[in-house]
């Protein structure tokens, strides 16, 4: 009731004020021509703002394979120093790392039920081993004591060798156990 009362005193308020004539000739035409312009103005702004969108995600693809490459870099930089340092340590470095790879790979092969535990555990070893080896070579190159980083180096690569070998054993011993049993087990 009260809006009401609202509207009805605002248009008695307009009376007279109200513009009710026709609009002039031509109005029409007028006004469409700037409604169009208007368009054109509003398209040729949004022309305009895509390139910056192609720029942008073109500028983000270049960062990206920039810093991956930056990356790759630094890492090939730090064997080189540990290669410029001691030639024969790279050189040992590339035979021990490949040895490893071996018998890694011939680990994962053994993988049974019984033996997922003990296989799982010893490649956690193995990380936790060769981040110590990175961190090992970083102090090699910061110019640490040569000698006894050199000789952590190979006892780290020696402590994965025989991580590896004593799970292999263990390996053994659990197939020939269980081969053992089956051949116990009678119907």
């Amino acid at each position: 009731m009260i809006e009401k009362n609202n509207l009805e005193d605002l248009f008695n308020n307009l009376q007279g004020k109200l513009d009710t004539h026709e609009p002039s000739i031509g109005h029409r035409k007028r006004f469409l021509d700037k409604l169009n312009a208007k368009d054109t103005v509003v398209k040729t702004v949004k022309k305009g703002s895509n390139w910056w969108k192609h720029l942008s995600i073109a500028a983000s693809v270049i960062l990206l394979i920039g810093l991956s490459v930056t990356q790759l870099k630094n890492d090939n930089t730090r064997q080189d120093k540990v290669a410029e340092i001691s030639p024969e340590v790279s050189n040992t470095q590339v035979y021990f790392a490949n040895l490893i790879q071996e018998q890694v790979k011939t680990l994962q092969k053994e993988s049974t039920p019984e033996t997922k535990k003990i296989i799982d555990d010893t490649l956690l070893q193995l990380r936790k081993l060769e981040a110590n080896a990175a961190e090992l070579e970083q102090d090699l190159i910061n110019g640490g004591n040569t000698k006894l980083i050199l000789s952590a180096m190979i006892k780290n690569f020696q402590t994965r060798i025989d991580l590896l070998q004593d799970v292999q054993n263990q390996i053994e011993a659990i197939k020939n156990l269980k081969d053992y049993k089956d051949e116990n087990y009678t119907i």
